[in-house]
């Protein structure tokens, strides 16, 4: 099935002529307009510095529901021991910014237009990071993007063992407690499999966060969430 090529105007071909990978399209932009589209018609960017922009719609998609987040019991104990202090929205760049660092000599597809562009929407309040303090410095976090009651997650790092696992649970349970039906977390993956995400069919997905997004966005920082 062919690829899509995007130009200036601001649509996606319906998922469903993705490729089998789950590759949809290519070019376009990563404009404020066009990620909103994207993620409301479950629709991420994932490319290298070397290839144009690639948007992409896996079947099945990997999602977590906060309610079903999994704390094991070595991580219940982290979190008891309050080893860590968890922030939100407090340093949005510097966490995208680690994620990048963290994945640079494996290849990653945080690239610097993609930086800019997640910091743009951030400072328009739709794109949030959880931040994770040891002793003053940052140990991990991660960052994505909110639209209606869904957390699109994009990428997460840790410089201190469990530091980015407490991102997660955190941020689930913060989503659980404020009524949001999904976690994102696009493409498999054991060691998100292991905190509770799971693969859903596309079609699931697509009605999850069809019937979430009409619910208001909460736009503008978390940082009240702490």
């Amino acid at each position: 099935m062919p690829v899509f090529r995007l130009n200036k105007e601001l649509l996606f071909p319906p998922v469903e002529l993705s490729e089998k990978n789950g590759l949809l399209a290519l070019g376009g932009d990563l404009s404020p307009e066009r990620l909103i589209l994207a993620y409301s018609q479950g629709i991420f960017p994932w490319f290298s510095e070397d290839e144009p922009i690639l948007w992409w719609s896996p079947d099945p998609r990997l999602v977590i529901f906060p309610p079903k987040v999994h704390v094991s019991r070595s991580m219940r104990r982290v979190l008891r021991r309050e080893f860590f202090q968890v922030t939100y929205d407090r340093s949005f760049r510097e966490v995208i910014t680690a994620c990048r660092e963290m994945r640079h000599r494996e290849g990653t597809w945080i690239t610097g237009e993609m930086i800019e562009a997640y910091c743009r929407l951030h400072e328009s309040g739709l794109a949030h990071s959880v931040e994770v303090w040891r002793a003053g410095e940052l140990a991990g976090g991660l960052y994505g993007v909110s639209l209606g009651a869904c957390f699109f997650g994009e990428s997460m790092f840790a410089r201190v063992n469990d530091a980015s696992k407490v991102a997660l649970i955190t941020l689930a349970r913060a989503l659980q407690a404020r009524d949001f039906q999904l976690l994102d977390c696009q493409v498999d993956s054991s060691h998100l499999q292991s905190l509770g995400a799971e693969l859903v069919p596309r079609e699931l997905f697509l009605k999850t966060v069809a019937a979430a997004l009409q619910q208001t966005t909460r736009q503008g920082s978390w940082a009240d969430w702490e």
